[in-house]
């Protein structure tokens, strides 16, 4: 009796998280052999925009998966019409090995979600269900799962504690499109997508007209923080149709001002090697504060921005000492934009649209009072900023 994995997914693209998770599946259960499967149409979601097709997601998982022996790419899912449901792939897997035992490997979110799949009491006779998970997951949530698994289809789920490679192909695509996925692509397949052109890799996003520029970003964007770039952007147009500033300026810079956001601290500072920017201890210290710099490139060399609006970019976490009309507007928009809820708050937006130094200044001065509750730092432009204010206000 042989022990058959069955590691399925979109696989859009396939990275290094894929790769390392089937070694570990491997490995842990003792497979005789694993295979991968990419799903034609996922039943649980669509495939977004600029999906690669199914055949060149196919091509990549090969090549992803060369160097693996113990790996199959099987198609049968895409052989079929229709979405990819796990119990029918199930069905024609244990017609194919009648006396094999077969073992359907997931993340921990796809476990969470096991109840709501497409009959899943019958994908539990079929086949034993394995969660992947890190080693710091709770424990006492990871008890609870497995005793509502076990009380819901009479059977034990396995468990394996594996600090896998944390990214999704969601994240691989946003990386992609700003020219970092190095990192978490095999170097073949990335080869393959700059090729062919897959995720927009080819595609010239430079002086896009607004509507598209927009949609680029949101795009690019965890869906938590969308509505809080398009209020920026509008906050800020409207701002610079008060104070004089350039509105077509305004909309674009606040759009994008938060264009890197997404991407972790360590993806910063590949973004920043890549650039050449030249980074502070104290930028290295407070990576999250580089997506202002790293945002500033970004809107430059991948949309082609003029300078205004990439230096509005560049100094809207910080702000510095004489900053522009659109620097500031910038600053304060991302800073009191209709979603953001906090006290002083109202007080912020009345001063933004009569006396922009004195909106500056309090959303400096509060920012410094938040970082001194905190016990941080406050960085050396932010502290240049409020005293260029003070003395001017003087």
């Amino acid at each position: 009796m042989a022990r058959i994995g069955i590691y399925g997914g979109s696989f859009n693209p396939p990275h290094l998280g894929h790769i390392l998770a089937a070694k570990e599946f491997y490995r842990i259960l003792q497979l005789d052999a694993l295979l991968l499967i990419p799903a034609a149409v996922p039943p649980h979601k669509a495939l977004p925009e600029e999906s690669a097709d199914a055949p060149a997601r196919v091509r990549m998982l090969r090549l992803a998966a060369k160097d693996l022996p113990f790996t199959q790419v099987d198609e049968l899912e895409l052989e079929r019409d229709g979405a990819s449901y796990t119990v029918d792939t199930l069905r024609v897997l244990r017609e194919r090995y009648p006396d094999d035992e077969l073992f359907l490997c997931m993340g921990t979110d796809m476990f969470r979600s096991f109840s709501s799949w497409y009959q899943p009491q019958e994908i539990c006779r079929m086949a034993n269900i394995v969660m992947a998970h890190r080693a710091d997951d709770d424990t006492a949530e990871l008890k609870m799962l497995a005793e509502d698994f076990v009380k819901t289809y009479g059977k034990e789920p396995i468990f394996i504690e594996n600090d896998f490679l944390q990214i999704s192909s969601t994240h691989v695509r946003r990386l992609l499109a700003l020219g970092c996925a190095d990192a978490f692509v095999d170097a073949k397949v990335l080869q393959l997508i700059e090729e062919e052109g897959l995720y927009g890799t080819k595609k010239n996003r430079k002086n896009l007209p607004y509507e598209e520029l927009r949609k680029e970003s949101i795009r690019l964007h965890k869906s938590k923080r969308v509505a809080h770039v398009i209020g920026c952007s509008e906050t800020a147009k409207e701002l610079a149709l008060i104070h004089g500033a350039d509105p077509t300026d305004a909309e674009r810079a606040g759009i994008l001002h938060d264009i890197t956001k997404a991407l972790t601290g360590e993806d910063q500072l590949r973004l920043c090697e890549k650039y050449g920017i030249i980074i502070s201890d104290f930028d290295r210290k407070h990576t999250k504060l580089l997506h202002a710099v790293t945002g500033a490139n970004v809107a430059q060399r991948v949309f082609g921005e003029n300078e205004a609006v990439c230096e509005a970019i560049r100094w809207h976490t910080s702000g510095r000492a004489n900053m522009t009309t659109l620097e500031k507007i910038i600053y304060i928009a991302d800073y009191m934009e209709p979603n953001r809820d906090f006290p002083g708050v109202e007080k912020l937006r009345e001063l933004a649209h009569t006396d922009l130094d004195a909106a500056l200044l309090l959303g400096l001065q509060m920012t410094a009072e938040h970082l001194r509750e905190q016990g941080a730092e406050m960085g050396r432009h932010s502290l240049e900023a409020i005293e260029f204010l003070t003395r001017k206000k003087g």
